[in-house]
């Protein structure tokens, strides 16, 4: 089971130099942490900007951009069961 979080991101915040162009956009790396224990606002975590491997090294921090809650659980795919239905015992006792 997985979990639903909901980010609230300030764009105004997002450092345009670390966008990047892919083959259907412009795209943002965002990076979410997530606490194992909810902050003073209910917030679990919190939403940073992404940044390049070599921006890392030189010890470069990404932008604080937003606050993660988690806010529910999502379940995975209902198992199918091979087990005959109520209607298909009443389709099987009729006469035609």
């Amino acid at each position: 089971m997985g979990q639903l979080v909901i980010l609230k991101v300030n764009l105004s915040s997002v450092d345009k130099a670390h966008l990047f162009k892919g083959t259907k956009g412009i795209y943002l790396d965002l990076v979410v942490r997530i606490n194992d224990e909810p902050d003073q606002y209910g917030n679990h975590g919190m939403v940073t900007q992404g940044i390049t491997k070599e921006h890392r090294a030189a010890g470069v921090k990404g932008a604080i951009l937003g606050n993660a809650k988690v806010v529910g659980s999502v379940a995975s795919k209902p198992t199918t069961e091979t087990r005959p239905s109520v209607a298909d015992d009443i389709l099987n006792d009729l006469p035609f």
